[in-house]
């Protein structure tokens, strides 16, 4: 298949710039593979959806205010930092711009200066390899320099910074939000799970590849970037049970998608405790292992996202859905509307 093999028009108009005041207040189409039905819905009807004895699974991730702003301290030139990803200990990736400027050695002093960073190693397309040197706490210096990194299709100021979180965030190191977990509500969590439905976590740390385009043609060429992941025995149990009891896994998001399935594939559909990085990269041809049905907001055209999504319900029927978001006004993206997908 290729890349254009899941295009689409999307009007401008139609990509959320910001959150609703109510978080549940959003659409919600609600697709059925085997039925091959499409249903206008809103986020609340997730308690008609969910059935005693499922496990719903949650991706805990919160985000870091990746995003700094800095002076080259021998120059007092302004570079823009964002952190990617942890590498270990006080070394992190970044994508720095302009990058021409972050040459090896270079020191970048942020705010007061209580937190710089000192380039280590060059990479492709701007990306820097740099190891920080802080005052106190490193995520406090973070959460008081640091900006909350949006997507690049959002151009609106993000008033509150929580907005981007998920109620229930809690292990840092997202540099993008899990945004299919933005919809619920700690009120709606309590009444799903009062219903018989488990409230399972992992985490998976969101990398900014996720925003990245696919730029080969044949997708089978396609490189994953990879991320970090975590499955605690407890959550591994809970699934496990929910399975051989015969209710469902659904998973809130492709993020909480591509952990369940990188680990059922190592274990032939069994869940185990784990921690790793995974590349996995779900497409059309792909037989799920774990998931039975999931939750999702609507994806870019040509993502990655939207072939993980035709690769449980088939391309024809994932383009037919998308164009009937579009003919039905649709929010699409981080801060847009849901789409609930089941056998």
């Amino acid at each position: 298949m290729t890349t254009n093999d899941f295009d689409f028009d999307l009007p401008e108009e139609l990509i959320a710039q910001t959150p609703l005041k109510n978080r549940s207040a959003s659409k919600m189409m609600v697709l059925s593979k085997d039925k091959q039905t499409i249903e206008d819905k809103y986020f609340e009807s997730i308690l008609e959806e969910l059935q005693e004895g499922d496990a719903l699974v949650m991706n805990d991730t919160r985000v870091l205010p990746a995003r700094l702003y800095g002076t080259k301290e021998d120059t007092n030139a302004h570079i823009e930092v964002l952190l990617l990803k942890n590498i270990e200990g006080d070394t992190w990736e970044t994508l720095m711009k302009p990058a021409k400027k972050a040459k090896m050695g270079s020191v970048i002093s942020f705010g007061d200066g209580r937190l710089k960073a000192t380039v280590t190693a060059l990479l492709e397309h701007g990306g820097r390899i740099v190891e920080f040197s802080y005052e106190g706490l490193f995520l406090e210096a973070l959460e008081s320099l640091g900006e909350m990194p949006l997507p690049p299709y959002i151009k609106e100021r993000l008033d509150d910074q929580e907005r981007y979180q998920t109620v229930y965030a809690k292990e840092n190191g997202s540099a993008a939000a899990p945004t299919a977990g933005l919809h619920f509500t700690q009120d709606i969590l309590e009444r799903i799970e009062d219903k018989g439905v488990k409230l399972v976590f992992l985490t998976l740390h969101v990398g900014l590849g996720t925003f990245r385009p696919v730029s080969v043609d044949n997708i089978e060429e396609h490189t994953m970037h990879a991320e970090f992941y975590q499955l605690s025995q407890e959550s591994a149990d809970a699934l496990n049970e929910t399975k051989k009891e015969g209710g469902r896994v659904v998973a809130v998001g492709t993020t909480s998608i591509r952990t369940l399935e990188t680990i059922g594939n190592e274990n032939n559909g069994e869940l185990k405790a784990s921690s790793g990085w995974t590349s996995i990269f779900i497409s059309p041809g792909y037989e799920f292992k774990v998931v039975d049905a999931f939750l999702t907001n609507f994806h870019l055209p040509k993502s990655t996202l939207i072939m993980l999504v035709s690769a449980f319900l088939g391309r024809e029927f994932v383009l037919k859905a998308y164009n009937h978001a579009v003919n039905e006004r649709y929010r699409f993206f981080s801060f847009g509307d849901a789409m609930f997908v089941k056998k």
